[in-house]
């Protein structure tokens, strides 16, 4: 809250804490540079400059190679902001989607000298200040002393209270009509059917114009509370600001260990203890859920299998179960070691965009979700995180996110659809994952008001 308004503002947030998962959180401001992907060009502080945009993310992270303090938050100084969905584009020859192709940046990395970082389970808090971009010995130590003098500074000043409402009645409108999704599945299905794929991820689209006064900011306080979330994150980027509340790791790099954590299968969460417990033990025990799992978790052991050593990628974990707000995931674990001329970029060129919102095999499935859904992405689906420049990285799946961009507010929600699927469950679910955003964003109502709308609005279904 006090550094609410500094440029390029990256908070990764594990609003839901966890000795392992949700252990850290990290906070960034004011980068010494960026880099950006945009209509196809790569630009470095706002100068375009040629080149593969992985390779050129490469040099630039190892201009600023720094040891790693062991012992630490991961995240020490380096990029953090997001890689979108259709930065897959440049990884692999897709076709274009008819609309929103170029509306936000394809990958949007800022790189920060100084970092806040957040010990949730030591209950502890540390300022890193490097001194980049600074090269020579004596003025990057000047420059980190300043810089961290700084950041301590606007550290002690009063929080700034959110500028307007983070809730409104809105009028939420998808991409399409429930028949129209249905028989979008169902043509998916067929795809299935005729062998060109297992499994794809078939999204909807939501969006609504929102009211001058609203302030993202506000509306971040309340979804985190709704909906805290392991790998959750705020980018306040100007006109673009980036809200998540995803549960999903994509993948981590820590000492050269890779790990990944697909999540494939899902269900609702209910307040009877007894039936919520029978709800997950049903969860764990679909054979459609459990395919959907096993199917990204070979492709993920594929992905990984290219830049990690020999007989080193694993299955930790098999279709486990982990609870949040208000679902239950089916989870899987899959990790290798990087080959000793590897690191994060390589990884990303290998496994990006995550299995388990594509499908497999992944690029046929990439096409048919191209065809089928006729939009762009955007951050949707790709991945937010930080690459250190310690080689250190972790990133999310970015699901359960909303995009606010010129005066819209807009969210995607989606399932992994296979030859078991059923279309109008399938839609089902993609409104059961919708519905902690949603409640974020409606306004408090009594208890009694609740009950009346959630009425009305069983007469109208």
């Amino acid at each position: 809250m006090r550094l609410k308004g500094a440029a390029n503002l990256t908070f990764l947030d594990s609003s839901m804490s966890h000795a392992t998962l949700g252990r850290f959180s990290f906070l960034a401001a004011d980068p010494f540079a960026t880099l950006k992907v945009e209509r196809g060009v790569t630009t470095w502080n706002d100068e375009p400059v040629e080149g593969d945009p992985l390779t050129i993310l490469k040099e630039k992270l190892a201009l600023y190679r720094q040891p790693k303090r062991v012992g630490l938050p991961p995240f020490q100084g380096g990029a953090a902001g997001y890689v979108g969905y259709d930065f897959g584009r440049y990884l692999e020859d897709l076709p274009d989607p008819e609309q929103g192709l170029g509306e936000i940046p394809d990958l949007l990395l800022h790189f920060y000298d100084v970092v806040l970082a957040f010990d949730h389970r030591e209950k502890r808090g540390w300022l890193f200040s490097t001194g980049w971009p600074e090269q020579e010995t004596v003025a990057r130590a000047n420059r980190a002393i300043a810089r961290a003098q700084e950041f301590r500074r606007l550290l002690t000043a009063e929080p700034k209270k959110p500028q307007g409402p983070g809730s409104a009645d809105l009028d939420w409108q998808s991409n399409f009509t429930r028949p129209d999704y249905e028989a979008a599945l169902a043509r998916t299905i067929e795809y299935i059917l005729a062998g060109d794929i297992f499994q794809a991820n078939i999204s909807q689209r939501f969006a609504a114009g929102l009211p001058e006064d609203f302030d993202p900011y506000a509306f971040y306080l309340r979804l985190r509370q709704v909906n805290a979330a392991t790998f959750a994150a705020y980018l306040d980027y100007g006109d673009l600001v980036v809200a998540s509340a995803s549960p999903e790791r994509f993948v981590q790099v820590y000492d050269g260990r890779v790990e990944s954590r697909p999540i494939k299968g899902t269900a609702r969460r209910v307040d009877d203890p007894a039936e919520d417990a029978r709800i997950a033990e049903a969860l764990l025990a679909s054979e459609k859920d459990r395919a959907e799992n096993v199917m990204i978790v070979d492709l993920l052991r594929n992905d990984l299998s290219r830049v990690c050593r020999p007989h080193t990628v694993h299955v930790p974990a098999l279709c486990g179960l982990e609870s949040y707000a208000g679902l239950h995931h089916v989870v899987s674990v899959v990790s290798g070691v990087l080959e000793d001329d590897a690191d994060v970029t390589d990884l990303l060129r290998a496994s990006f965009p995550g299995g388990s919102i594509t499908g497999a095999p992944k690029i046929r499935a990439m096409e048919i979700i191209t065809e089928i859904e006729k939009r762009a992405r955007g951050v949707y689906c790709g991945s937010i995180g930080f690459f250190s420049f310690d080689g250190s990285a972790d990133t999310n799946i970015a699901i359960r996110t909303v995009t606010f961009r010129h005066g819209e507010a807009s969210f995607q929600v989606g399932g992994g659809i296979t030859a078991l699927s059923n279309p109008a469950d399938e839609f089902e679910e993609t409104l059961t994952k919708g519905a902690r955003i949603f409640a974020a964003f409606a306004p408090d109502v009594s208890k009694e008001d609740k009950a009346a709308q959630e009425a009305a609005g069983a007469q109208r279904t």
